[in-house]
C-alpha cells in the first residue's frame, strides 16, 4: 500500500514543479548555487499542499513510509501599513529537513554551551551571506531558512526548531535583563497563522532602551537593523527568553566582567588601528561597541572595517560621556576608551548627545540614503515631513509627520520630485541628495 507525503510548498522561494520537488527530497539544502536546476518556465506556485504518492518499493523499504506533516499552520505576522515583511516557518525537523522521514517529538536536550560572542558571530554570518527567506529550504548549514530556523542556527540547537518550541530550550527574563544573544519570541499558541515570529537581541541602540539591534531572519533575507522594542507590530506579545545554555564571556585578565557581545579578551591593538584610512577587524568591533553604548545615532550605516567620520564621532561621544574635554576627547580612541568598552564600564553615551551626521554627499544636512526606507524611525524622516509640509505637500498625511518612515512620506517626496520635472526612477518617492537640496534650498 503507498502511503501519501504531503510538502509545503512555498511560492516565495521554491516551486511546485516535478523537478523541484524532487530535487528538494534527494537535496534538501540551500537552493543557492544550483539556478536553472529546473525547467525555466512551469506554471507560477501558488500556496498549497502537494499529495505525492510514494511507493514503499520505489524507496527500497518494506514497510510504508509515514506522513511528513507540519505540526502547525504556517504564519504570517501582520504589519502596520504593509512595510515589513511576513515571515511563514516551518515546523520542527532534523537537520537539513526531513528527507522524507517524520520530525522526531521535540524534545529539548541538555542545553550545549556557548557564549554570546559565538552567538552573535554565528547570526553574522547569515546577515554576511544574506541567506534568503524560505520556510521549506534549508541552508548549508542544515537550518531552514526561516525565523525560527534562524534562532536555532544561532544557539547551535540539535535540529530546527519553530516558535511553538524554542521557549523550552530558553528562560523567561525580563527586558532590562536582555544582552546581546538573548530573543524575543511571539508565539500566539491560539492561532500560530497570525504574527508568531522570533528575532535574535544584539544591543540597544539607545541609552533609553526604545530601539534595539535585531538580527532576523525575514523576507527577502536576513538582516541586521534597528528595531523598535520590541517589535514594528504586537510589540506587547513578545518575551524576552535567554537560551539555557549560554556561558560567561571570557574576562578581561585582572577584570570582573567583560561586554556581552564583544571578545571581552581583545587587548587594545594600539592607536595605529584607528583614524583616517584605517581598515581592519578592530574598527568594526569598536563600532559595534560603540552602537550597544548609545553611540548607534552617528552611523547612517555599518559600522564597518573601514574608519569614517561616523566613528570619530561616536568616540567622541562616548568620551564625552566619561566628561573627557580637550585631547581626552578627540574621538580616537585610546587604552582607556577602549578599556571601557570592552569592560562595559563607565557611562552611556545619553540619547541625542551624538548629534546629527556630518554632511552627506556634498550636501549640507543630508544623512545619506539608509535612513529613509522602511523601518526607517529617525529625526531626519520628521525633518524632511515637516519640510514637505512647508512646501506643500502636506495633504499625503492623515497623521504626522513623524520619525518613522510610512508610505505618507514616500507619496509626499515622489510628489515634489515629479514637480521638478522627474519621472521613473529619478521619481521613486526616496530623497537623494538632489532632492534634499532643492528641497531645503
Amino acid at each position: 500500500m503507498e502511503s501519501p507525503v504531503f510538502e509545503e510548498i512555498d511560492p516565495a522561494s521554491d516551486c511546485d514543479c516535478p523537478g523541484c520537488v524532487h530535487w528538494r527530497r534527494a537535496l534538501p539544502h540551500s537552493w543557492s548555487g544550483r539556478v536553472g536546476a529546473h525547467p525555466a518556465a512551469h506554471p507560477a506556485a501558488h500556496r498549497a499542499l502537494a499529495l505525492a504518492a510514494a511507493a514503499s518499493a520505489a524507496l527500497g523499504a518494506g514497510h510504508a513510509v509515514p506522513a511528513a506533516a507540519a505540526p502547525h499552520a504556517p504564519h504570517r505576522p501582520g504589519v502596520s501599513a504593509g512595510e515589513e515583511p511576513d515571515s511563514p516557518q516551518g515546523g520542527s525537523a532534523p537537520l537539513h529537513g526531513p528527507g522524507g522521514r517524520p520530525a522526531k517529538p521535540s524534545v529539548a536536550p541538555k542545553p550545549t554551551a556557548i557564549t554570546r560572542t559565538e552567538i552573535i558571530n554565528r547570526a553574522r554570518t547569515w546577515v554576511a551571506a544574506k541567506v534568503p527567506y524560505s520556510m521549506s529550504a534549508f541552508w548549508s548549514d542544515g537550518y531552514r531558512q526561516d525565523c525560527s530556523g534562524y534562532v536555532s542556527m544561532a544557539w547551535r540547537l540539535p535540529g530546527n526548531e519553530w516558535t511553538g518550541s524554542l521557549a523550552q530550550y530558553g528562560e523567561r527574563i525580563s527586558k532590562e535583563e536582555l544582552q546581546p544573544g538573548d530573543i524575543l519570541l511571539f508565539h500566539n499558541a491560539s492561532d500560530p497563522a497570525n504574527g508568531s515570529h522570533v528575532t535574535i537581541f544584539g544591543g540597544w541602540t539607545d541609552a533609553a532602551h526604545t530601539h534595539y539591534t535585531a538580527y532576523e531572519q525575514t523576507r527577502p533575507h536576513t538582516r541586521r537593523q534597528s528595531t523598535p522594542y520590541a517589535y514594528w507590530n504586537d510589540s506587547d506579545r513578545y518575551v524576552p527568553y535567554r537560551y539555557k545554555g549560554v556561558t560567561p564571556e571570557e574576562p578581561v585578565p585582572g577584570k570582573d566582567g567583560g561586554q556581552p557581545g564583544a571578545p571581552a579578551a581583545t587587548p587594545y591593538p594600539g592607536a595605529a588601528y584607528f583614524g583616517p584610512g584605517a581598515n581592519n577587524k578592530y574598527v568594526t568591533l569598536l563600532g559595534r561597541m560603540l552602537v550597544t553604548r548609545g553611540a548607534g545615532g552617528s552611523y547612517a550605516s555599518g559600522p564597518g572595517p573601514r574608519w569614517t567620520d561616523a566613528d570619530r564621532r561616536a568616540t567622541r561621544a562616548f568620551q564625552q560621556a566619561q566628561g573627557w574635554t580637550g585631547a581626552d576627547a578627540d574621538g580616537l580612541p585610546g587604552p582607556r576608551t577602549w578599556e571601557l568598552l570592552v569592560t562595559g564600564e563607565g557611562k552611556d553615551v545619553k540619547d541625542g548627545a551624538v548629534g546629527p551626521p556630518p554632511a552627506s554627499h556634498g550636501v549640507p544636512g543630508y544623512p545619506g540614503r539608509a535612513l529613509f526606507r522602511p523601518g526607517a524611525d529617525n529625526t531626519y524622516v520628521t525633518q524632511l515631513g515637516r519640510q514637505l509640509v512647508r512646501k506643500g505637500f502636506g495633504r499625503f498625511y492623515k497623521v504626522g509627520p513623524g520619525p518613522r518612515w510610512t508610505e505618507a512620506d514616500r507619496r509626499a517626496v515622489e510628489a515634489f520630485q515629479r514637480t521638478q520635472g522627474w519621472r521613473g526612477g529619478a521619481a521613486d518617492g526616496y530623497p537623494g541628495p538632489e532632492t534634499w537640496r532643492r528641497l531645503f534650498s
